[in-house]
């Protein structure tokens, strides 16, 4: 038996901000539920960060009941230190999703890029705008990271068609 209606979260993962996005698919029609930020204190120990996210992170399950989570894969840039965290992160958010039973799909900036986009190398301006348009919204969602999630929400859209 198919189902007809999903809820998907995107997650756009870090320790600072980790963007968030919730969308229903049904059918052909995806609309917007939610988006935003989950924010820890900068001054605060990185394991009282941690505490918190998961706090968030499981009230936004608790919330959208998602039947798949969407996460951007761990980019390695310039700050091993940074990665070394976000990885972290990634962990609470797995766990939480395993103790909860909801699969999680993983996607590259190049892959949520090319099915946002249609161009893996787009710049993030663009990006947005195609996640205004997709999503039929009168403004581009701010901030970045509540964006950024909203695209790997809908990369994942195929994985319940």
């Amino acid at each position: 038996m198919k189902i007809s209606f999903h809820t998907i979260l995107g997650i756009d993962p870090g320790f600072g901000r980790m963007g968030f996005g919730a969308i229903s698919v049904h059918g052909n029609m995806v609309r917007v539920l939610d988006f935003g930020v989950i924010t820890t204190i900068s001054t605060d120990e990185f394991d009282t960060r941690l505490v918190q996210i998961a706090q968030d992170v499981r009230a936004l399950l608790k919330q959208h009941h998602p039947q798949l989570i969407a996460m951007e894969k761990l980019f390695f840039g310039k700050s091993s230190t940074t990665a070394m965290r976000v990885s972290e992160v990634r962990g609470v958010v797995r766990l939480l999703c395993a103790e909860a039973n909801i699969p999680i799909v993983e996607f590259t900036p190049a892959q949520i890029k090319k099915t946002t986009t249609g161009d893996g190398k787009a710049g993030k301006a663009g990006m947005q705008k195609m996640v205004q348009h997709l999503l039929g919204l009168k403004i581009i969602p701010k901030p970045d990271d509540a964006a950024d999630a909203l695209a790997v929400a809908l990369t994942s859209v195929g994985n319940f068609r």
